[in-house]
């Protein structure tokens, strides 16, 4: 069995790095092992135009300071944003899509969309500059049950947004079903999606099974088995429309444990060594670097990065660090209940 396996240096395309003293705890996790990362935009206010982008990228540059990583930027839609905040956008190399937030749907989206007709003029003027739109794809009507929110947004938003305007460029944003799966796998170009670490190893049994465990909570929520399954399935495929966005969102415990906890999971720190767990265990380690490295890099117009990281497997599990500390307070990293045999090289110990 491989104990080593070196890939070009992988990047992340959907990351919560938040503000304040939690970027400056968070960021170096992913700059450690990230070349690049595509940084959502929902802070309090949210990241509505070029000045908040560019002023947040500078605090990101400021924390990362000594890493070799770029933070590209995205947007956040309203349903006041327009036109010409899209076409500032697509001229400046910093930003490299725009988000779409349901309102209500997760972690600061009031200020989202509620209506996708509302925001069709700056939809039209992004597949006009082919600037992305990024989707968190779920509805947020309280008559539809929270684990099929994903499927209803499939059919009755995405697609016909799609069909209105096929120029548009759309990544799903941690896709969590076989139905996005699905949908992903039988479309033709201008269609992707990312699928997160967590979602890869965790099911709906890891929040609910023999207690509640807050930890796990995130937004979309965690499914079935069979969709676990199913974007196991995709992400080993080889497919380069399945690329990986950890949407590693940390919160303190403080937060997390709450009467109406938060949603979202720290996985920077340990996602690449998770990530070589489930692709070991399919077989197909081989097909790792595509996921990682290449496919998103290719669907935002880069070239994949000239770096490399290495990746070690251990004998025994290697445990998870199981907290950090930011501004006084803790944060937990994912644990996936499950062995971990693998850890990224650090430089120490590759000169050893």
């Amino acid at each position: 069995m491989t104990d080593r396996l070196t890939i070009r240096r992988p990047d992340d395309w959907h990351l919560h790095l938040r503000d304040g003293a939690m970027l400056s705890a968070v960021a170096p996790h992913t700059a450690r092992d990230f070349g690049r990362a595509l940084i959502m935009p929902n802070l309090v206010p949210p990241v509505t135009d070029m000045t908040a982008a560019l002023a947040y990228r500078q605090r990101i540059q400021n924390a990362t300071k000594g890493f070799d990583f770029t933070p590209y930027m995205a947007l956040y839609l309203t349903e006041d944003t327009s036109p010409e905040t899209i076409r500032a956008a697509a001229a400046d190399d910093a930003v490299i899509a725009v988000k779409l937030y349901p309102a209500g749907a997760t972690t600061n989206s009031a200020s989202g969309v509620r209506h996708i007709d509302s925001v069709m003029p700056a939809l039209e003027a992004m597949a006009e500059t082919g600037l992305p739109l990024a989707i968190h794809g779920e509805v947020t009507t309280d008559s539809v049950d929270i684990f099929d929110r994903e499927k209803h947004f499939i059919d009755e938003v995405l697609d016909p947004l799609r069909q209105r305007l096929p120029q548009l460029r759309v990544v799903m944003e941690h896709i969590t079903t076989e139905d996005a799966a699905h949908y992903v796998s039988s479309s033709d170009t201008g269609l992707a999606a990312t699928i997160t670490v967590h979602h890869l190893m965790i099911t709906r049994n890891h929040i609910l099974a023999g207690g509640i465990r807050p930890h796990y909570y995130c937004l979309p929520v965690a499914k079935r088995s069979r969709h676990r399954d199913a974007l196991i399935a995709a992400a080993v495929s080889g497919d380069p429309r399945y690329f990986m966005g950890t949407d590693s969102a940390p919160h303190t415990d403080h937060a997390k444990l709450s009467p109406c906890g938060c949603a979202g999971m720290f996985t920077a720190p340990v996602a690449m060594a998770c990530l070589a767990e489930v692709f070991s265990g399919q077989g197909h380690l081989d097909r790792l670097e595509g996921f990682a490295s290449v496919f998103g890099a290719n669907f935002y117009g880069f070239s994949p990065s000239e770096q490399t990281i290495t990746l070690r497997r251990h004998d025994t599990p290697v445990p998870v660090t199981p907290i950090i500390e930011a501004d006084g307070d803790q944060v937990t990293v994912f644990d996936p209940m499950t062995p971990v045999h693998w850890s990224v090289e650090v430089e120490a110990e590759k000169k050893a």
